[in-house]
């Protein structure tokens, strides 16, 4: 095994310019990266950073790794190529909410689909922003943009119920205004076997400034964020005076604690097999005005599609050479004359 040498931020950063608009949330979600990397103990030469088109995508330019900078929503896919090639690797995915979910949905939910072994962040700003200001799949009904003039009519995207329908093993949430919280699920992500996926919610100040302040802002965050964590009854507020309660349907509920016997309030576990729960607490809030979850959804066990596809291939070789011919004239097969 090979040494690691220890490293520092230093060591993760690149000798070039970071180039996003000045105030933007990228710069704080780049900075908890590069500050976390040493952390994992892991070489910048087994690692890589693959993004897509966007603002976000600029992310490899900056980390001193491997990477590259693909074409427009297709990032999951290549990642999977190099996952399944490389296993050995690190993987990571960077893309925003357009890239990810509007021209990259499919490649993003059979990736989560498959289980493999990629870690991918979707900064989510709730905006085109690269080019200028059109709504994206993620932007709240009634958004005035240049590309929707009288406001958006389309039902946005929640990444995370998204996520969790395609069967994501590792599905969390955070916000570029908490940097020790943005660390603690990269490295969950990391340290999860298989596909995961972290949602950030990332402020655009250029062309939609402040869409997270209702939640994301310090005073609000006691009444506005709901931390998940595993083990413990879902509550939040200054003294924890709201709490989560699932009802007969199945439909995740916000109560005050002083309302409900106490024993009813939602244990949260992040372990289910079953994605259900995590699904309906990723839509007790329809957008970041109201109570939001962060934190971890889902950690669940499946098996890694990279490694189940490696042991076919290993067993394929070990039982000797195929006969080609006979496998293309296998049935069914017809003669055109």
């Amino acid at each position: 095994m090979t040494d690691i040498t220890i490293t520092t931020k230093k060591d993760w950063a690149t000798d070039q310019e970071v180039r996003w608009c000045p105030g933007c949330g990228d710069y704080s979600i780049l900075t908890a990266m590069q500050l976390m990397m040493p952390e994992l103990g892991v070489r910048r030469e087994d690692t890589v950073f693959i993004s897509g088109i966007g603002c976000a995508a600029r992310f490899p330019y900056y980390m001193n790794t491997y990477g590259m900078h693909s074409i427009h929503g297709r990032a999951p896919a290549f990642a999977t190529g190099l996952a399944m090639a490389r296993p050995e690797l690190d993987v990571w995915v960077v893309g925003g909410d357009g890239d990810m979910l509007s021209i990259g949905g499919n490649h993003l939910i059979h990736a989560l689909r498959r289980n493999i072994n990629i870690n991918i962040l979707l900064f989510n700003n709730m905006i085109y922003g690269l080019t200028k200001g059109q709504y994206s799949p993620t932007s709240e009904l009634g958004k005035v943009t240049k590309s929707s003039p009288m406001g958006s009519v389309a039902e946005p995207f929640n990444a995370v119920s998204v996520a969790l329908g395609a069967e994501a093993s590792f599905v969390a949430r955070t916000h570029d205004m908490d940097r020790k919280h943005m660390q603690e699920m990269f490295r969950r992500a990391y340290d999860h076997p298989g596909a995961s996926l972290v949602e950030v919610y990332q402020n655009c100040n250029v062309f939609n400034d402040g869409a997270f302040d209702a939640v994301s802002k310090r005073a609000n965050r006691d009444a506005m964020l709901i931390n998940l964590v595993h083990g413990e009854q879902i509550r939040f507020g200054a003294d924890h005076e709201r709490g989560v309660v699932v009802d007969a349907t199945g439909e995740a509920k916000i109560v005050n604690v002083a309302d409900v016997d106490e024993g009813s309030l939602l244990v949260h576990d992040e372990t289910r097999p079953n994605p259900a729960v995590a699904f309906a607490l990723s839509r007790l809030a329809s957008g970041p005005s109201e109570p939001t979850p962060v934190g971890v959804f889902r950690a669940a066990k499946r098996q890694e599609y990279g490694s189940a596809a490696g042991a076919q291939v290993a067993d394929a070789r070990a039982a000797g050479a195929g006969d080609l011919a006979a496998l293309l004239r296998s049935n069914p097969t017809w003669e055109v004359t």
